[in-house]
């Protein structure tokens, strides 16, 4: 994903503007503190904050194909690397027994208890672990998405609900359910709130089934993200227009960080004005300012 740049005269206020450009929590953003304000003298502040942000993917991972497959510089697939590790430890064990046992007929119990000591860790858990993290960086995008689409199938089942279900592939770490029929409103709820607890136990349904990697899971119904976004962003035009008519910036109603990623984005593509957000969540709402 890419990273975005921001400036503000406190770190936390530049972390509050970065998260609400990415439209994330705090916790699925990767956040790094490029400046800080330093203190002058008499304790006056100095300079600005500036700070680089994007959204994190729940842990890094090696690159992968659509498919899912993991990429190595060294083999065709991270699995074929492991195995080829537990070849050279089951050689190393076999080398150090010969060892051992030489040192027993020379030594006693002392190689006796090396080898006990080292068979543990050779025959442990690590063989396990490495084929656990494979198979989780393994998790491709359409996996989650079937997942996903599993989970909603089941839902709109449970409530005598009937409607399609699309998996799109927005980016390589993003995926939209898309449900889409008559009668939905039910789960979109006021200002889209029922749709948001949707997509938050759907994301948490996934990462049940994939509790090492997951990547950015939207859901959408009846197209409510996709006009809301349009109606949006042709509003966040109108009120630009108005604030460099005016030179005074203007501030909108309270919305939710996705409500506004989305004005953040649409006023970016527009010449002469900026933006900031502004007060504390749920209040939280957005400032369209004259370009200075």
């Amino acid at each position: 994903m890419e990273w975005v740049e921001i400036t503000a005269s406190t770190v936390d206020e530049a972390t509050k503007r970065a998260l609400d450009q990415l439209g994330v929590d705090k916790n699925d953003a990767e956040i790094t503190v490029v400046e800080e304000p330093t203190k002058g003298l008499f304790g006056r502040v100095k300079g600005e904050a500036r700070v680089r942000a994007r959204v994190r993917p729940v842990e890094p991972r090696a690159k992968r194909s659509r498919g899912g497959r993991t990429k190595s510089k060294n083999g065709p697939r991270e699995g074929g690397r492991g195995q080829g590790e537990n070849r050279g430890q089951g050689e190393k064990k076999s080398s150090e027994q010969r060892t051992g046992g030489q040192k027993g007929r020379n030594g006693g119990g002392a190689a006796s208890k090396e080898r006990t000591d080292r068979g543990p860790k050779q025959g442990g858990g690590g063989a396990g672990a490495r084929e656990e993290e494979t198979m989780a960086e393994g998790v491709s995008l359409e996996d989650q998405g079937a997942a996903a689409k599993e989970f909603l199938e089941g839902l709109l089942e449970s409530m005598d609900l009937s409607g399609s279900i699309e998996v799109r592939l927005l980016d390589d770490e993003t995926v939209e359910i898309a449900v889409d029929g008559d009668g939905l409103g039910m789960l979109v709820g006021p200002k889209g709130s029922t749709l948001t607890a949707i997509q938050d136990v759907t994301r948490t349904v996934v990462q049940g089934k994939f509790p090492s990697k997951t990547d950015r899971i939207l859901v959408d119904v009846a197209r409510y993200r996709e006009r809301r976004s349009a109606a949006l962003s042709r509003f966040t035009a109108e009120v630009a227009s108005e604030v460099i008519d005016a030179a005074e910036e203007r501030s909108l109603e309270p919305m939710s960080p996705a409500d506004r990623k989305v004005v953040h984005d649409a006023a970016g593509q527009i010449e002469g004005v900026t933006t900031r957000s502004e007060g504390e969540e749920p209040s939280r709402y957005v400032v369209i300012v004259p370009a200075s």
